[in-house]
């Protein structure tokens, strides 16, 4: 009975859980695995973009330009759709699938003119930081902190993320700014690893899988993002 009993405690996830520890620990694989394998097609669209040049080429045509205005409409409606039909199956599914093929594109589009060596600093670098931030989450939840503080925090942050974002359009500024603004955006995704992370293990419910993946994946390729733009101006 006493080994029962610890064998529970071991599997909580934080303390005073009163749910089944193994349907969320399930509810957390069937998230991770939908993660990985948007990742996985993320990269393999990506890669195919940047080995075959004329598809950026393409892009920077009128035709391209439109094109890409597409897609990132496209982007925004199926999210907008994902919110409505996140729970209906299979079209939900159907849904994530074109959305991580146009992240893939879009992200194949981004790395297209920046060396192999500054994409590979920023893929190491997206990994270090995302697999620590997971790990730190876990082991912090498990031991009783609750993220919650976050959330008025990152709205405030977004908001400034934001606001310099737009300044930048209207009053663009040299290479140090841009730096400026790329680290700050990876701090602040970074909080959303934390904060998302910690909403899958104790907030979302099991029908919540697709969410909850679509908003760590999107905090992964904006990191991703930040930091090639990090990398690509220190290796100009």
């Amino acid at each position: 009975m006493s080994n029962e009993k610890g064998d529970v405690e071991a599997a909580l996830l934080y303390p005073s859980m009163q749910e089944n520890p193994d349907l969320r620990w399930a509810f957390i694989r069937k998230v991770y695995s939908i993660l990985t394998v948007q990742l996985l097609v993320t990269v393999a669209v990506a890669a195919v973009v940047v080995a075959n040049p004329p598809i950026a080429i393409f892009f920077i045509s009128w035709i391209g330009l439109t094109v890409y205005v597409a897609i990132i409409i496209t982007l925004v409606i199926v999210l907008i759709l994902l919110v409505f039909y996140e729970n209906r199956h299979p079209l939900n599914f159907f849904l994530l699938g074109i959305l991580t093929l146009c992240y893939g594109l879009v992200i194949g589009l981004a790395t297209s003119f920046v060396s192999g060596l500054v994409i590979l600093e920023a893929g190491i670098a997206t990994a270090v930081v995302v697999v620590s931030l997971t790990a730190y989450t876990f082991w912090a939840s498990k031991r009783g902190q609750d993220f919650e503080f976050l959330r008025p925090f990152l709205m405030c942050a977004i908001l400034t993320l934001t606001m310099f974002t737009i300044f930048l359009i209207f009053f663009p500024m040299r290479r140090f700014s841009e730096m400026i603004y790329s680290g700050l955006a990876v701090l602040i995704f970074s909080a959303y690893v934390i904060y998302d992370t910690n909403q899958l293990i104790k907030q979302h419910s099991y029908d919540q899988y697709i969410w909850a993946s679509i908003q760590l994946y999107l905090d992964i390729l904006n990191i991703f993002v930040r930091l090639l733009q990090i990398f690509r101006s220190v290796n100009r």
